[in-house]
């Protein structure tokens, strides 16, 4: 087999859950720079890894495929690494989980919190995923991009060394139309924006549990779907407020794009850590304030009262506040979502991005064949 003088991605998407990580990869096959290849590479199993100048992985099971062949790069999108459920959230009381893995806590976390199933096969299949994906990470000295400052600092209190592990936040691609800033008329509107999942780490029951506590006159669109959906739209009929809440399901890009032209703010409730927060940068992109939880890498991407709000978790009175001073104030609502806008432009293009990224790959491929400690200064 010749060698391949180009850098490939490492993603199953025929098995791949969809979401946040699907969409990256696919933008960043469809923006390569050169050197980097627009194939995917699904399986690391049957193939020659001495052959490639340089994999980077993003998937759990691609990652126990490695054998330290080639130079290699792994990102870490989620908490997989150093959570045995994945999802660093404790779903019996609504918040995120901040203990460091442990035996006895994360089995009680399972069992007792609902951070993760309660069968015993399943509970031990994460403890061992957990450990596995650090042990490879040390074992191979794989070069480790953290998409936060926060997933960041977790793997290194799980135990990677902190020489091997950068951060390089995350990027988005621009509307395919031009995106217009708010207007007193959109603003008078008072239509607020929630883009996710609909499970209950997200926050959406929180919002809808804001939502009697603002100005009457507000009125929130739901894009997004999940198993926890009938459960949410039998609460917002009990709770009376079928007339100021719109579910638009799963929405194809175009139609995300016009809900966010439809609204004076995107709220982004999280419960759990999120580990990145792209969505703000959509909403950014489309010159809208965000208001969010201050949970995990949120803050990295939300700078208070200057791109967005950012509240206490599940706080109704804190969340309730921040959504009416934005109705109240379209100087205000209109000037944050400036500054997001400029914020993205300045700090996290896609181009900026992708050079982030040719230097981590520069340094791994130096690091694999002369066997020195990284260095990204």
């Amino acid at each position: 087999m010749p060698r391949q003088e180009t850098i490939h991605h490492c993603f199953d998407l025929a098995n791949a859950s969809g979401g946040g990580i699907e969409t990256y990869v696919e933008t960043l096959l469809k923006f390569h720079p050169s050197g980097v290849s627009d194939r995917l590479l699904s399986s690391l199993t049957d193939i020659d890894q001495s052959q490639y100048e340089l994999l980077h992985v993003h998937q759990q099971k691609l990652l126990w495929e490695l054998r330290g062949e080639c130079p290699t790069v792994y990102t870490v999108h989620n908490h997989g690494p150093y959570c045995p459920s994945g999802t660093k959230f404790l779903r019996t009381s609504g918040c995120g989980c901040d203990r460091q893995v442990s035996t006895f806590g994360c089995i009680w976390g399972h069992l007792i919190d609902g951070c993760g199933s309660r069968k015993p096969q399943n509970i031990l299949q994460g403890f061992q995923n957990a450990h596995q994906d650090i042990a490879t990470l040390k074992q191979l000295n794989v070069m480790t991009v953290a998409i936060s400052d926060y997933v960041r600092n977790q793997l290194i209190r799980h135990g990677l060394p902190a020489q091997q592990v950068v951060t390089v936040r995350n990027s988005i691609l621009m509307p395919e139309t031009l995106a217009e800033p708010l207007t007193r008329e959109i603003h008078q509107q008072r239509r607020i924006l929630f883009v996710g999942r609909v499970v209950p780490y997200k926050g959406l029951e929180w919002l809808l549990k804001t939502l009697p506590h603002t100005d009457p006159r507000i009125h929130l669109d739901i894009a997004g779907d999940g198993w926890d959906r009938p459960r949410m739209e039998r609460f917002v009929k009990t709770s009376g407020l079928s007339d100021r809440v719109t579910w638009h399901g799963w929405c194809n890009s175009r139609k995300v794009e016009e809900l966010y032209q439809q609204c004076f703010t995107l709220v982004f409730p999280s419960l759990w850590h999120e580990p990145a927060g792209l969505v703000s940068l959509e909403a950014y992109a489309h010159h809208r304030p965000v208001i969010a939880s201050h949970m995990g890498g949120i803050p990295e991407y939300v700078q208070h009262e200057k791109t967005g709000i950012l509240v206490p978790s599940n706080d109704v009175k804190a969340l309730a506040s921040a959504i009416d001073n934005l109705a109240e104030n379209y100087s205000k609502a209109k000037q944050i979502g400036e500054q997001g806008h400029a914020y993205l432009l300045q700090e996290l293009t896609l181009n900026q991005h992708i050079q982030q990224l040719k230097r981590v790959y520069e340094v791994a491929i130096q690091n694999f064949y002369t066997q020195k400690t990284y260095n990204l200064s």
